[in-house]
């Protein structure tokens, strides 16, 4: 005879004992690793299962990816709080979840006055079978062209509100962290355009008003 299938329950939410929290789905999560020497994974809680005796409890969960685990490995770029929401879903025992996390988005997690060491962002959604990102093209700044990296210093030009890391502009962080103003080498250049057409046209209509008085 063939075994009937175990029915399953959806529950609401869990207390998980071991870390004294109660997670629901949408909840973010910190899972333990088979490789210990490893950072805890980050998911997302998408479903919380048990069977009829609501027993035997398990999670279906959306992994995010750290930036080392994908394809393109971790560029310049990353910050290290940075995961990527993958397309890889997965059942997990809920007795492998470690505690819970938040994961911001980009600009929320830019306003943060403090980053604890449950907070996380993520700005791309990933392809874990082609690699492939979504958004495939964000902002870049600075004269390395490069996406924002929270963890980087970087200071922003006054006129053309560019951001720049003070190594890409020959500047040390100490110098950057001292500057009251500060204005690009492009910004700069302009300006002085600027002042010396303002120079010239000064000279000009002074020249222009002392040969009027010459005529008089």
């Amino acid at each position: 005879m063939t075994k009937p299938k175990s029915v399953r329950h959806t529950l609401d939410s869990i207390t998980v004992k071991h870390i004294g929290k109660t997670i629901r789905p949408g909840d973010c999560v910190l899972m333990r690793p088979s490789d210990t020497s490893k950072p805890s994974y980050v998911a997302r809680v998408e479903r919380i299962e048990a069977d009829s005796r609501g027993a035997n409890v398990r999670i279906y969960v959306r992994w995010y990816y750290r930036p080392e685990e994908s394809i393109g490995g971790r560029r310049q770029f990353h910050s290290l709080k940075e995961v990527f929401l993958s397309d890889h879903f997965d059942y997990q025992s809920v007795d492998t979840v470690e505690g819970k996390c938040t994961v911001h988005n980009f600009k929320s997690y830019t306003k943060l006055d403090a980053v604890g060491n449950d907070d996380f962002f993520c700005r791309f959604e990933y392809n874990s079978s082609t690699g492939a990102f979504n958004p495939d093209r964000v902002a870049v700044y600075c004269k390395c062209e490069m996406p924002y990296n929270p963890d980087d210093l970087m200071v922003q030009c006054e006129e053309c509100s560019d951001w720049f890391h003070p190594i890409c502009i020959d500047m040390t962080p100490e110098e950057a962290k001292r500057l009251d103003h500060f204005f690009c080498h492009n910004c700069s250049s302009e300006d002085q355009k600027k002042l010396h057409n303002s120079h010239v046209s000064t000279r000009h209509a002074d020249a222009k008003v002392d040969t009027k008085r010459r005529r008089r």
